[in-house]
C-alpha cells in the first residue's frame, strides 16, 4: 500500500489496529515508535545493483495499556515524517516484534475496517541468470541453484 492510499483510511476520531497475518490483532496499546525513509542499495545475484526506498513505520507494545492511538494522531506522526520522505508516495512496510522476540517486515493492506499487516517474501531478482524460470521454479527446495552457475 502507498503512503497516500493508508492516509485515505484515517479518520481523525477512529482507534487505529492492525491485524496480523495469522488473524490476531497488534495489542491495542501499542505505540507507533518510528516512522521514515528506508532505502536500501544492494546487488542481485546475477550482478545488476538495485535500489529500493519505502516508507517505514515501526509497531511497539509495552506495559502501557491505557495508551489508544487515534488516527489523528497518526496522521500528525506521519507529517512529521514528510520531509523525510521527500514527497514520494513511496510503498508502506510495518515493522513488529512478535511475542517470540523476532522482528518482522509486513506489507500493509486495509480491509474496509482494519489494517492489515501482510506477510512479505523473498525472491530471486536474477531468475534469468539462475537459469529458474516460475513454472519449473522447485517449491520444496532449499538451493535451487547449483554451484558455478552464477546464480546466489
Amino acid at each position: 500500500m502507498k503512503l497516500s492510499e493508508f492516509r485515505s483510511y484515517l479518520s481523525a476520531d477512529q482507534p487505529v489496529r492492525f491485524k496480523l497475518p495469522g488473524g490476531s490483532y497488534v495489542p491495542a496499546h501499542f505505540h507507533i515508535t518510528e516512522a521514515g525513509l528506508v532505502t536500501k542499495h544492494f546487488i542481485d545475484c546475477g550482478g545488476t545493483i538495485r535500489e529500493e526506498s519505502a516508507m517505514t513505520m515501526q509497531i511497539w507494545t509495552d506495559n502501557d495499556y491505557d495508551h489508544r492511538l487515534q488516527a489523528g494522531t497518526l496522521a500528525g506522526i506521519l507529517d512529521k515524517a514528510e520531509p523525510l520522505l521527500k514527497e514520494n508516495d513511496l510503498d508502506i512496510e510495518m515493522e513488529y516484534q512478535i511475542p517470540d522476540g523476532t522482528i518482522g517486515k509486513y506489507g500493509v493492506e486495509f480491509d474496509g475496517t482494519d489494517f492489515q499487516l501482510t506477510q512479505k517474501m523473498t525472491d530471486c531478482l536474477a531468475k534469468e541468470k539462475c537459469g529458474v524460470s516460475e513454472t519449473k521454479r522447485p517449491v520444496a527446495a532449499v538451493n535451487a541453484c547449483s554451484p558455478g552457475s552464477g546464480c546466489c
